[in-house]
This record gives structure tokens, sequence and C-alpha cells, in this order.
């Protein structure tokens, strides 16, 4: 299977609904992949010291899912395999008073890593085309009804959202969008466990299971946001999230080609200090 399957940078109108959530003929090579899981984060792990010891440009995955898609998993299993000092995660929640007080991607300019690091959004400035869309909290803000009343409000924050990116990459930075494509039946599965089980009952929350009822909503929320956004530069990967090891596998595979792409090398010493250097090691093997 190729990562080509998964990506989207705007050629082509995308439809959830049609796309998969499972692991499929994959199947039949799950103890491979999890293997080759492995070996790419090996190999991920040192192209990120790389970029962190280079610090010329940066990298934000933001991860876009349903409910129990596995966002958290997918961060802890992933990215928990990268050296921490140049990783930074946030995780955004409904905003603050303070943040609602600021446009809407002030949260998200204070959460961008500098440089050479790696920043993992779990959720992300998508929240604000998702879920506002969804529930029609544009009208709630505390913005002038020449803002909130247009009628064209969310294609408007379409346009930001790629202008935005587009000034990070721009800038040095590389933004890169990934939707977990969990089922329906599959979230059931996972809410039903958090239900019975008790070693999974710190992940409960039945506020989940009224957006459940906007499933129908949420897929078209996201497809509109997927289509309007999706770049080149700044594509979306739609991963199937019904398998977490497939997913993980994907992921690896997917922070590792963005890693390759960027090609980051250590960089070199001054010439200054490259002419010193003999005189130093000299004086230290003396001791």
């Amino acid at each position: 299977m190729s990562l080509k399957e998964f990506r989207y940078d705007g050629s082509w109108a995308v439809r959830i609904r049609d796309l998969p959530t499972g692991a499929g003929r994959a199947k039949a090579d799950k103890q491979m992949l999890i293997e080759q899981t492995a070996e790419n984060m090996q190999e991920a792990a040192v192209l990120q010291e790389k970029l962190y010891a280079q610090g010329r440009e940066g990298l934000v995955i933001a991860i876009q899912a349903r409910d129990a898609a596995g966002k958290d998993s997918l961060i802890k299993k992933v990215f928990g395999q990268l050296n921490p000092a140049a990783l930074e995660v946030h995780s955004f929640k409904s905003p603050s008073k303070e943040e609602l007080s600021h446009d809407y991607l002030w949260r998200i300019n204070r959460a961008l890593p500098p440089r050479g690091k790696i920043g993992v959004f779990n959720r992300s400035h998508y929240e604000d085309v998702l879920v506002t869309r969804v529930h029609g909290m544009e009208k709630s803000y505390a913005m002038p009804e020449r803002v909130t009343e247009d009628k064209d409000f969310y294609r408007k924050r379409y346009a930001q959202l790629v202008s935005w990116e587009r000034y990070l990459y721009e800038n040095g930075y590389r933004v890169v969008k990934v939707f977990l494509n969990v089922s329906k039946e599959e979230q059931k599965k996972r809410f039903l466990d958090r239900m019975q089980l008790p070693e999974k009952h710190w992940k409960l929350s039945l506020g989940d299971l009224p957006e459940r009822a906007l499933w129908d909503e949420y897929d078209d929320a996201y497809e509109d946001a997927i289509n309007y956004t999706a770049t080149p530069e700044s594509p979306w990967y739609i991963l199937p999230a019904d398998n977490k090891w497939y997913t993980r596998y994907l992921m690896s595979e997917l922070l590792l080609k963005v890693l390759r792409d960027m090609a980051p090398e250590y960089p070199p010493i001054s010439a200054e200090e490259a002419e010193q250097l003999p005189a130093a090691i000299e004086q230290l093997n003396a001791e």
C-alpha cells in the first residue's frame, strides 16, 4: 500500500463517506507492518535529531478526529518514540475566556514550536471550522455582526487557514494535517469499552454521545474543511482509524516521508572552530 492513497492536496474533491476506515487487505501483513513501524521510527528519530541540531525548519502535524478515533494513543505510541526535547505536543480543548477574547488563531500561534522542533496538535486550528460550524456557534462569538452574520463566514475562514499555512510555509514551517477516519461501528465499540471496562472509565465522557448523533453533519464539515484547505504545501492525510496498529504504521510512514523531504543535516562547525579543533583535541589527550 502507498501513502499516496491517503494524501489529498486539493487536486480533487474528497468524500469521506466513501473512504476506508479499516486496514482491509493489509491485515494479512499485520506483523510485518508492526515491525516496519518500529524501523520507521528509528530512522525518524535520527532525522529528528538532525532537524533539531540544524534548527532551520519546523514541522507542525495537526491531528483531527471524531471522539474515540485514537488521537491520544497514536501520539503516545508513535511520537512518544521521539526525543522529547525536540517535540512539543499541544491539546486544544474548548477555548478559555481569554482565548475567546482574541482571534481564533491566537492560541494556535502561541503553541507553534520553534524551528528545529516538531509540534503535534491534538485537535487544532480546524476546530473553529468543525465544532463551531456543526453547532452554529459563530453567532455566539463576541464579534461585530458584520462578521457573525456574514453568509460566507466559513468560506472566509477556510481562506484564512490556507493563507496562514502558506505564511508558515514561507517562514520555514511545514504543516501537515491528519484526519483519523474511524467508522461509526468502531466508535460504538470503543464507547462501550469505556462504559463497561473500569480501567477505561477515565476516558469516558457521556457528552460525546450527543456529538455521535451529529455524525452526518460532521461528515459534511470535515469534507468541506479538507476540500477547501488541502494544498500541495499543506496537504491532508485521511488515515483509516479502525485498526490502531495500521493507523500507527501509516503515521510512521507519513512522519518519515516528511522528514526525508525536509532532508535535515547536522550543521558543520565554523571555520574558526575547525581551525582550533586539532589543538583542543591535543589538549584533552595530554591530560
